[in-house]
């Protein structure tokens, strides 16, 4: 029996990067973990991260084929096959293909971690068949992918599809990336998280998150709250919904998608965010794309999504 093709996919995340083999069918096989330890200079996280490589591959000589590897990574590049600069690394500017190319003969990609989730959403998930569509990651930001045509829209440098980073409101919330107001500092687990402590401090409505200390309110209790119908809980639900689908209405606007897809712990809270999302947007769409768009949850398995996403960043590249 012939060894079976697989490619790696590496997802690069503040604390720990998932290590795993992806084959055709967007299987996740051998998947494991180390520690990303940011403050620490790359070539120390990239020492670590080939000793791990070499290992897997080792122990699955005799059954996979290595085709490629792909990385999801903040702040990467695709055009350059760089990181650069990114917010939770001590990294500053990195050409991480070079690295990898050094020790390893097979065609290597990069791209960020949403872009990465759109390609896998198109070869494995809720995206397959779909040309034109758009994927949205609510998790500690907020992250996008384009598809367009079939193809990522990566822009003039690479750095193309940062919906989290449009702005709803230009005298907003301070952001992250230094500006006010963007979808970021309202549609992710710590928008919605800022989202209810101004709601306790401005309204007098009774709410079991008031029980709370600041500190030990999470995304999950206030989507816990929600579910036994505490009311702020279900206003910052309404609230973060509103934002995001006035946002997503503009989104329609630049690409007329099939379809968004919104992917990461907040949309776990399915109907909870979905509904209001969907009823924002279509109050705020342009009449020719009314009812025309979907939103969907992600097909992906969460724990392998981002592994399986890097892995089908390189299936995409041998395929053009």
């Amino acid at each position: 029996m012939g060894k079976k093709d697989v490619t790696i996919g590496i997802d690069i995340g503040g604390t720990n990067t998932a290590i795993g083999f992806v084959d055709p069918e967007g299987n996740c096989l051998y998947k494991t973990t180390i520690g990303t330890k940011g403050n620490e200079p790359a070539d120390k996280f990239f020492k670590r991260l080939k000793e791990k490589i070499n290992s897997l591959i080792e122990e699955t000589a005799n059954e996979l084929f290595l085709r490629g590897i792909g990385i999801g990574a903040p702040n990467a590049n695709y055009y350059n096959g760089t990181v650069e600069y990114p917010p939770n690394l001590s990294w500053g500017y990195v050409n991480v293909i070079d690295i990898l190319q050094k020790d390893y003969d097979v065609p290597a990609a990069i791209t960020n971690d949403a872009n990465a989730a759109a390609i896998g959403e198109m070869k494995f998930g809720a995206a397959q068949n779909m040309k034109d569509f758009i994927i949205i990651t609510l998790g500690t930001g907020v992250g996008s992918g384009i598809v367009c045509n079939g193809q990522l829209v990566y822009g003039a440098d690479g750095f193309a599809g940062e919906i989290g980073h449009t702005i709803y409101d230009p005298d907003g919330r301070l952001c992250g990336c230094g500006r006010k107001g963007c979808l970021e500092t309202y549609a992710s687990a710590g928008g919605i998280r800022r989202t209810v402590l101004e709601m306790l401090g401005t309204s007098g409505t009774q709410s079991s998150l008031r029980e709370l200390n600041p500190e030990e309110l999470t995304s999950k209790k206030i989507y816990d709250a929600a579910l036994q119908g505490d009311r702020i809980a279900l206003e910052a639900f309404e609230f973060t919904g509103k934002v995001l689908g006035t946002k997503l209405a503009d989104s329609v606007a630049h690409t007329s998608p099939e379809a968004i897809i919104l992917f990461g712990g907040l949309a776990a809270a399915g109907d909870l965010i979905f509904e209001p999302t969907k009823r924002h947007m279509e109050n705020c769409m342009l009449n020719i794309f009314k009812n025309k768009v979907k939103i969907l949850p992600s097909a992906l398995q969460e724990g392998d999504a981002a592994v399986l996403g890097a892995g089908a960043l390189i299936w995409n590249e041998l395929e053009k």
